[in-house]
C-alpha cells in the first residue's frame, strides 16, 4: 500500500473513533442518528468503523446534530449537548450547497497555482476523473482526501469552515468564535465579558479595521501627546 493509501486508511480509522465517541457521549442510537442525518445506519456504522469517511459537509451535519464544536474531530475531546431539531432542515440542500464551496474554493486554489488536474493528481495520487467530480461538486469529498488535497494546495482546513452556508455556517463559526473567547487568558475574559468595558472593545473594533498608515499617524499623535 503506497503512503497516501495508509494515510488515509489511518486518518479513517481515528475519524471512526471519535464520531463513535461522540454519538455515545450524547446518547444517541445509530439508528436514530443516522436517521436525524439521512444516513442509512450502514453508511453511520462503516464510517464509524473507519471503512469509509465521511465528507466535510456530513461531519458539519453530525458535529451539528451532537452539539459538538466541528473542531472536535481534529482533536480528542469530546463534548455534547441536546440536539436540535433537524428534522426540519433542508440537509439535502444544505449539503449540496456546501459542497459545491468547498469544490469551488479547491478549483480556485489549483487554478491559482497553474496546475492541471494531473498535475494535482499526481501530488495526491487521486485519480483525475475523481478529480473532476470533486470539483465539479457533484460527489462529496471523504475528509482524509479532502486533508490530502488542502495539503497540496496550501489551504487550512479550517478554511473550509468559513464556506459552510446557511444554519451549519452559522453554527460553525458561532463555536469558533466561542473557543476563541475559551483561549483567551482569564483576566482577558474577564474585560471582554464586563458590559462596563464595552465602549473600549467597540473602539477597539473600530481601530481594527483602520489601514496600516491612519494607525500609525495616531500612534505617532499618541507619542507626542504623552512626552
Amino acid at each position: 500500500m503506497d503512503p497516501m493509501n495508509i494515510r488515509k486508511t489511518i486518518r479513517a480509522k481515528r475519524l471512526g473513533i471519535l464520531i463513535r465517541d461522540a454519538r455515545m457521549v450524547a446518547g444517541r442510537t445509530l439508528k436514530d442518528c443516522a436517521r436525524a442525518l439521512g444516513f442509512s445506519p450502514r453508511t453511520l456504522r462503516a464510517y464509524e468503523q473507519g471503512k469509509q469517511a465521511p465528507s466535510l459537509p456530513e461531519l458539519a451535519a453530525l458535529a451539528y446534530y451532537l452539539r459538538l464544536p466541528i473542531e472536535h474531530f481534529w482533536r480528542n475531546e469530546v463534548r455534547s449537548d441536546d440536539p436540535p431539531p433537524v428534522e426540519q432542515w433542508p440537509l439535502e440542500e444544505m449539503l449540496e450547497t456546501y459542497n459545491l464551496a468547498i469544490a469551488e474554493r479547491l478549483r480556485k486554489a489549483r487554478e491559482e497555482r497553474g496546475w492541471r488536474l494531473q498535475t494535482l493528481s499526481q501530488k495526491t495520487h487521486i485519480p483525475v476523473s475523481r478529480l473532476k467530480r470533486y470539483e465539479a461538486g457533484t460527489h462529496p469529498i471523504p475528509v482524509p482526501e479532502l486533508e490530502i488535497l488542502a495539503e497540496a494546495l496550501g489551504i487550512r482546513i479550517s478554511a473550509f469552515f468559513e464556506d459552510a452556508p446557511g444554519a451549519l455556517g452559522d453554527w460553525i463559526r458561532s463555536q469558533q468564535r466561542l473557543q476563541g473567547f475559551l483561549n483567551l487568558p482569564e483576566d482577558l475574559q474577564e474585560f471582554v465579558s464586563h458590559p462596563v468595558n464595552r465602549p473600549y472593545l467597540e473602539i477597539a473594533q473600530r481601530l481594527s479595521q483602520l489601514p496600516v498608515d491612519r494607525l500609525r499617524a495616531i500612534a505617532e499623535g499618541l507619542l507626542e501627546i504623552t512626552l
